[in-house]
C-alpha cells in the first residue's frame, strides 16, 4: 500500500521541471556557495551530503534556501527509530526539500519517520530511503551477508519502503525499469551515477545517461562531477538538458 500522504507529495511536485539536483560535495561552505553561485536555481534543486553538512552544519541549508535552492538533504539517517524519526523531523523543519534514510533500518524505522513527519506543521519534505548503494556489487553485499543478487535487494527494499508510505527510494538507474514494473506510479526514483557519454565514470560502478534514466522512470538524477568539476557547470548542465530533451 500507498499512503496518502506520500502520494499527495509528489502530485503537487513534478520533477519534470527540474529533474536535475547537482551535487555539492564539498569540504567548505564557501566553495559550496561559490558553485552555487554559479547555478541557476530555477534549472535545478542541490544535494548537501555528510562531509557538508557535518563541516557547515543547518547554515548550509539556510545559506542555499535564501538564494532559492530547493535542497536534498543526503544524510542516510540509520539509526534505532526514534532517533531516526527525530532527525528527520528535524530536516523538515529546516525546510529542506527531500531528506532520506537508509531502508535497511527496516519497516519500524521507516514508519517512525514518517509518522513524526507528518506532525510538521505544512510539511512539503520528501522522505526517501536508499536501497543498495551504487559503488556496491554482488561480491559487496557477499562480504556482509548478503548472498543476494543486488537487484532483487534493491526491489526487496523498494517494496518494503512503499509499504512503510514513504515516497521514494534511491537507486541505480540500471534498476529503474524494474521498479516501475512493481510499484506505484507515484513513488519517486531517485537516481545517482548519472553521466554524459562523454564523462568519466568516477567511483560509480553503475551508471547512465540523463535521457535514458528519464525516460525508463526516474524521477529526479543526482549529478555531481559532470557538472561540478566542468570548466562551465551551467553549461553543463545546460548540455545534460539538451541529452534529456532528445531523449524524449
Amino acid at each position: 500500500m500507498h499512503s496518502e500522504n506520500s502520494s499527495s507529495h509528489l502530485s503537487t511536485q513534478s520533477s519534470t521541471d527540474k529533474p536535475i539536483v547537482v551535487a555539492l560535495d564539498y569540504p567548505s561552505i564557501e566553495q559550496a556557495m561559490n558553485m552555487a553561485d554559479q547555478l541557476d536555481p530555477n534549472k535545478c534543486r542541490v544535494k548537501v551530503g555528510k562531509e557538508l553538512f557535518t563541516r557547515a552544519g543547518p547554515k548550509i541549508v539556510e545559506s542555499l534556501s535564501d538564494k532559492g535552492f530547493e535542497i536534498f538533504l543526503d544524510l542516510k539517517f540509520h539509526d534505532i527509530p526514534n532517533t531516526v524519526a527525530k532527525a528527520v523531523r528535524a530536516a523538515a523543519e529546516q525546510g529542506v526539500w527531500m531528506v532520506n534514510v537508509h531502508a535497511s533500518g527496516g519497516r519500524k524505522m521507516m514508519e517512525c519517520a514518517r509518522n513524526e513527519l507528518a506532525k510538521v506543521q505544512d510539511n512539503r519534505t520528501l522522505l526517501i530511503a536508499v536501497t543498495v548503494l551504487t559503488s556496491m556489487q554482488q561480491g559487496d553485499l557477499a562480504d556482509i551477508g548478503l548472498d543476494i543478487d543486488p537487484q532483487e535487494h534493491v526491489k526487496r527494499l523498494a517494496l518494503l519502503t512503499e509499504q512503510s508510505g514513504l515516497d521514494g527510494v534511491v537507486c541505480s538507474a540500471q534498476e529503474v525499469a524494474m521498479l516501475r514494473e512493481t510499484i506505484n506510479k507515484n513513488f519517486a526514483l531517485v537516481t545517482p551515477g548519472i553521466r554524459l557519454e562523454s564523462d568519466s565514470a568516477d567511483d560509480q560502478q553503475r551508471i547512465m545517461t540523463p535521457g535514458r534514466a528519464l525516460a525508463l522512470g526516474s524521477s529526479y538524477l543526482v549529478i555531481g562531477r559532470p557538472i561540478t568539476q566542468a570548466a562551465s557547470p551551467m553549461d553543463a548542465l545546460l548540455a545534460i538538458e539538451r541529452d534529456i530533451a532528445a531523449a524524449e
